[in-house]
């Protein structure tokens, strides 16, 4: 049975300029056409044969190109000239008009997005209802407002429905109620038995400064560009999601259970995240890698690390530009496929699909940056306590770092608010001169090696440990950060436990 959402004059529009313009099937970035969004066989047909066509490498799709091509399908070319194909095409592309090819592109991908719904019985009749024949006056109304919403605002007003039902009938609009004691003894005798850690963060200390990778909540660790901020969470993800991974002197190790995880990138290709976590299960450095020249047991242990990842519950999901609900979607969907507890996002920063997403939300309004991050922060630790899982982002430093003594949520760029939603805030640090100077008698009292990054730690909740650095030696080619030893911000050695958790 046809769907009552097709609008026969788009698919005319459409399929006559992409005839006579193929090119428009190359700007992928701009027009995201498919067979979905032709509903009837032989317009699936006609479009899937222009596609394949480009694709094959011409420059120019006429009559006889199609004819050729459907020949060798018999099923589809029997479709495509019961319905007088060539006939159909050609006044296709004398009406056709590439003036209005974004207008009618985007009426057919609303008519598409509406039969989505549609078929999986949500009723959309209150934003387009073509069967209403009798009030024109509505009908009317109705192809205004079609014309006037964009695909992520006809989304949102039929995800809203769904939204208010869950509220009134699942969640409860007010929230919930306690009184201050309620479970409280429980809850205590529960931390007796399993204290609040989650499971560990790669590096000794961290785990004690962290008390892990905990659910419900939000870790925010910043450096300035190309200090590895990719590469620490890069490597965060493999130790929880991996299971294992190489020690020199020790061999492979087993580190935990493998929890199940996503790495969101919004800069780096998959090749690249790949390479990056290679390196650091295997501890090979990523430029044998790349080069493909390796030392002594280099390579075996690189292919030890491939079938790790091969059957690891992690996965990398490409992000290039995004709006705040493209990452929400992203996490729901690797919940619903994946079951994952834990989420990885790099990292926050805005972009032009977040500023049109607010524009659009605000009817206009422009808002500053740092209103934009803090929304983002915001929003990032609100997925935390919907979902039940733990995320961890990073930002950029402002230039202000070099001169900074007291490190803490004010060297965020764009906005020191991002911090408000946080659950733990760290900065990764160059080591400078003056701190070599001042760490000298502490190096040399506790046998420590000259340290070459200082992650400075301002914000703890549920924890002591915060205006202190952790010293730490890096080897950023196996995406390795190994501390050492903490200060205090002005150089104060602090005794620190190792605490070690077991996540087996």
């Amino acid at each position: 049975m046809a769907s009552k959402y097709t609008d026969v004059n788009a698919i005319i529009q459409v399929i006559g300029c992409l005839f006579n313009n193929p090119y428009l099937l190359d700007a992928n970035d701009k027009y995201a056409l498919s067979t979905e969004d032709f509903p009837d066989a032989f317009h699936k047909i006609v479009f899937g044969s222009l596609y394949k066509i480009h694709e094959l490498g011409a420059k120019e799709i006429t009559l006889l190109s199609i004819d050729d091509f459907l020949k060798s399908r018999p099923k589809s070319k029997g479709t495509f000239d019961q319905h007088k194909g060539d006939e159909w095409l050609t006044k296709a592309a004398e009406v056709s008009s590439l003036s209005t090819f974004d207008y009618y592109y985007g009426r057919l991908k609303k008519m598409t997005l509406l039969r989505a719904f549609d078929d999986i019985g949500v009723n959309v009749n209150d934003i387009y209802d073509p069967d209403n024949i009798l009030d024109a006056k509505k009908l009317q109304e109705q192809e205004e407002q079609l014309d006037n919403m964009t695909l992520l605002d006809i989304a949102d007003k039929i995800s809203g429905k769904v939204d208010n039902i869950r509220l009134q009938y699942v969640d409860q609009t007010y929230g919930k109620s306690y009184q201050a004691g309620d479970g409280l003894r429980d809850l205590i005798e529960e931390l007796k038995i399993t204290p609040e850690y989650g499971v560990p963060l790669y590096g000794s200390l961290m785990n004690t400064v962290t008390r892990g990778a905990r659910l419900k909540k939000f870790y925010l660790r910043s450096a300035a560009s190309g200090y590895g901020k990719t590469r620490t969470m890069a490597a965060d993800a493999c130790y929880i999601a991996c299971g294992e991974i190489y020690y020199d002197n020790v061999g492979w190790t087993k580190v935990n259970t493998p929890q199940p995880t996503v790495f969101i990138t919004t800069e780096l290709t998959i090749d690249e995240m790949q390479t990056m976590m290679v390196a650091f299960l295997s501890h090979v450095d990523e430029g044998h890698i790349l080069n493909g020249k390796y030392e002594d047991d280099e390579e075996e242990r690189v292919q030890y690390a491939i079938e790790l990842l091969e059957k690891a519950p992690l996965y990398i999901e490409e992000l290039m530009d995004f709006s705040m609900q493209d990452i929400e979607n992203i996490i729901k969907k690797n919940i619903r496929e994946h079951d994952i507890l834990y989420c990885f996002l790099d990292y926050i920063h805005s972009s032009i699909k977040i500023l049109e997403e607010i524009a659009t939300k605000t009817k206009g309004m422009k808002l500053r940056e740092d209103n934009v991050l803090f929304m983002i922060s915001n929003k990032m630790k609100n997925l935390c306590n919907e979902y039940g899982i733990f995320i961890m982002s990073a930002t950029q430093l402002s230039g202000d770092w070099r001169d900074s003594d007291t490190p803490d949520q004010n060297l965020l760029r764009g906005s020191k608010a991002i911090a408000d939603k946080i659950d733990w805030g760290a900065h990764l640090l160059p080591v400078s001169a003056k701190d070599k100077e001042c760490l000298s008698s502490v190096v040399e009292a506790g046998h420590y090696g000259e340290p070459t990054m200082k992650i400075s730690i301002y914000k703890n909740r549920r924890g002591k440990y915060k205006g202190i650095y952790l010293w730490c030696q890096t080897d950023l080619a196996t995406c390795r950060v190994d501390p050492m030893f903490a200060t205090t911000w002005d150089y104060s050695y602090t005794p620190i436990e190792n605490i070690i958790i077991s996540a087996f």
